[in-house]
């Protein structure tokens, strides 16, 4: 899960976020709607915690448990109240069938192995439960933005920095990232196990503009930069 980069920046993470307060916002209230009815649910690359807090804070929506692979972020979500304990995805230290619902919000782009940690998630289920997938897909204009970027190493660079967000992703994190298309995403979602259920997207606008206002979810995946999928165990 790109573990040292986010060990050595855990704090940059954050900032972004706080940068970008209004993907931020859009990015909870995606995670809210795909939250609905969850049940106990533990948040699988739970990262800083950020998400949690704010879903605890403004939208009555508790999540205490999680994993995650790097104690820089781990240690940065204990403060926030979170349970975390340290992890891989593709390895969950967790007994089987003890949640209603497992979410992995922002981490396949950073798992090797998705299949893997879906057929995790689907163990820790409890029967009927649901796995939550959101991630921004590759084929999005945030996706192909932060593959170019990678490809590059820099933000710097005059062709992107016409068309990239005024504060972008740190592109620390972009290197450790492998992002999937939305159709990959739900082949892998298949293999493990699941039944897809539904789809919301936000950030619909180009990624220049996105920071501009919150955005509420809508149904789909075909358009937005951040997509929320739901399948049954």
């Amino acid at each position: 899960m790109g573990k040292p980069a986010f060990d050595e920046h855990a704090g940059e993470y954050d900032r972004w976020f706080m940068d970008n307060e209004s993907v931020l916002g859009s990015e909870v209230l995606l995670v809210k709607a795909a939250l609905e009815g969850a049940g106990e649910t533990l948040s699988v690359g739970c990262g800083s915690g950020l998400f949690e807090m704010i879903l605890a804070r403004d939208h009555g929506i508790t999540i205490t448990r999680g994993v995650e692979p790097a104690e820089g972020m781990a240690a940065i979500a204990r403060k926030r109240g979170m349970q975390v304990e340290i992890g891989p995805a593709e390895k969950l230290p967790i007994d089987d069938a003890s949640f209603d619902t497992v979410l992995m919000n922002g981490t396949p782009a950073y798992l090797t192995d998705l299949v893997s940690a879906l057929k995790e998630a689907h163990r820790v289920l409890r029967p009927g439960g649901r796995v939550i997938v959101a991630d921004v897909p590759a084929s999005s204009g945030y996706g192909m933005l932060y593959n170019l970027a990678a490809k590059v190493g820099t933000w710097d660079d005059p062709h992107l920095k016409k068309v990239a967000p005024a504060v972008p992703y740190p592109v620390e994190f972009l290197g450790a990232a492998n992002w999937r298309t939305t159709d990959e995403v739900l082949a892998a979602i298949a293999e493990a196990g699941f039944t897809f259920q539904d789809a919301h997207q936000t950030l619909t606008t180009h990624p220049k503009f996105s920071n501009d206002q919150v955005e509420e979810p809508v149904p789909g995946y075909e358009r937005g930069c951040y997509v929320a999928l739901r399948a049954t165990k």
